[in-house]
Formats: structure tokens, C-alpha cells, sequence
């Protein structure tokens, strides 16, 4: 396969990944709650987890038991993927045990991530999310080499560390070669603000650091979504943002909803 050529998804009209530099600013979360955003103002979406090395989706969805279906045509494995919350996902953890580690070299889980994308039965999708591993590393290259990728978000926190790896990610999506656009940033763990407190705020992992970061790579700054203990439990549980009902994170993912609306 020549550079120039790329790999078609029938019936997906975009495809947008979510990326960082570094684990633990809540990448997967956002991914998974923005699919179910995305499903629930009425597109059709499907979640793909690119993380081969530590798949998080299926346990984010409580659907780690789930075994999709597969069959055979003309001699390529067709799967079909899991649906919940109205979100078509596929993930490699759906084939692996969660205590099993997947010992693999880049190509092998390149070759598992384009198997991933392209042997499943997608069907008619209006977004596809795409959630990457950390960093810059086989699996973005290969997605963005062979399929058409229309846009990117970038996931960060405030910290200046955090802002550094976001930098490093935002690279990749910029290089010459790979020309998959940046959307804009998304700021995760913003404030926190306590239950008996509900209007204060406070600034734990600093304060600006999204913004500073969108206004050095000239894109919006589309979502501050706040440290919610319930978000995370609830990822914990199988469940989305919108089950334990915080108003001001439903709300963050509403307008990155609004933001994304006319990439497809």
C-alpha cells in the first residue's frame, strides 16, 4: 500500500480520534462519555479502543464479558461489535482476558488496530471515535497513514507537565506528512468543586493550561470538564457521566457535542 492510499470504511461519514501525550488525564473517559454524548443528540456512533496494550473501553461500558460475533466472508473474519448506550464499540479487549498482557511488537498490534477498523461490521455511523493509547507511537501512525482521519482532539490538564506531552501529541497531528486537522483541546479535571460546596471551585492541577495550549496551536479550547468523583466511579461501574447525573459535566460534553457538529 502506497502512502497516498487509504483504507475505506463504507458507511462512516467521520472520524475523529481522541489523543494525549501522557496516561492518566482521562483520555478513555472522555472518549467513552463523548461517544455516549455524540448517541444520545441522536448520531449514530461507534467507539473503537485503539489502546491494544491496555484496553479500558469495555470495562468503562460494563461490557467486559461481551464476546462479539464473527463470521466468515470470502475468506476475511467479519466482527460485529457490541452495542450499548445506543454507541457501536469494538475493542481488543473483547478477544483477551483482562488479566492477560499482550506481548506484542509495533507491527503485530498495527496489524490488530487496522483489523479492528476494518474487518467489523460498522454499518451507517455519522462519528466514529477513535480513542488512542498515550503518547506518539505505531498506533497513531498507523491510523492516521491508512485512514482518513478528519480531526483530532486533544486531551490534557492543567499542569504544565500534562501540557508538554499534550504539545508532543499535537506534533503528530501536525506533522506535513499526516495532515489530520486538531479540532480543538479538551481540558479534563479543571476544577474541582465539593458536594456541600457547589459553587466554589478550586483549582487543584493549576489553572489556564487548556487554554494556554489551544492559543499556541490556534484552535479552540472546546470543553473544561471538572474533577467529578462520580465520573470516575461510574466509569468504574459500567456506567456514563449522564447515569449519576452531574449537571455541569453533562453540560461540558453537551458543548463538545455542539463543537463537533458539521465535522461529518
Amino acid at each position: 500500500m502506497s502512502a497516498f492510499e487509504k483504507i475505506s470504511l463504507p458507511g462512516v461519514k467521520c472520524i475523529i480520534t481522541v489523543a494525549s501525550g501522557k496516561g492518566g488525564v482521562g483520555k478513555s473517559t472522555v472518549s467513552a462519555n463523548l461517544a455516549i454524548a455524540l448517541a444520545r443528540n441522536g448520531y449514530r456512533t461507534a467507539l473503537v479502543d485503539a489502546d491494544i496494550f491496555g484496553p479500558s473501553i469495555p470495562k468503562m461500558f460494563g461490557i467486559e464479558d461481551a464476546m462479539p460475533e464473527v463470521y466468515d466472508v470470502e475468506e476475511k473474519q467479519i466482527m460485529v461489535p457490541i452495542e450499548k448506550y445506543g454507541v457501536k464499540v469494538m475493542s481488543i479487549g473483547f478477544f483477551v482476558k483482562t488479566n492477560q498482557g499482550l506481548i506484542w511488537r509495533g507491527p503485530l498490534a498495527s496489524n490488530a488496530l487496522t483489523q479492528l477498523l476494518e474487518n467489523t461490521q460498522w454499518g451507517e455511523i455519522d462519528y466514529m471515535i477513535i480513542d488512542f493509547p498515550p503518547g506518539t507511537s505505531d498506533i497513531q501512525l498507523t491510523a492516521a497513514q491508512k485512514f482518513t482521519l478528519d480531526g483530532a482532539l486533544i486531551v490534557t490538564t492543567p499542569q504544565e507537565v500534562a501540557l508538554n506531552d499534550a504539545r508532543k501529541a499535537a506534533s503528530l497531528f501536525n506533522n506535513k506528512d499526516l495532515t489530520v486537522p486538531i479540532i480543538g483541546i479538551i481540558e479534563n479535571m479543571s476544577w474541582f468543586t465539593p458536594k456541600p460546596h457547589p459553587d466554589e471551585k478550586y483549582f487543584i492541577f493549576g489553572q489556564g493550561g487548556g487554554a494556554k495550549l489551544a492559543q499556541e496551536l490556534n484552535v479552540p479550547l472546546i470543553g473544561q470538564i471538572p474533577l467529578i468523583a462520580e465520573v470516575g466511579e461510574a466509569a468504574d461501574k459500567g456506567l456514563s457521566v449522564y447515569s449519576q447525573g452531574n449537571g455541569e459535566v453533562i453540560e461540558a460534553f453537551d458543548r463538545i457535542v455542539s463543537a463537533l457538529q458539521g465535522k461529518g
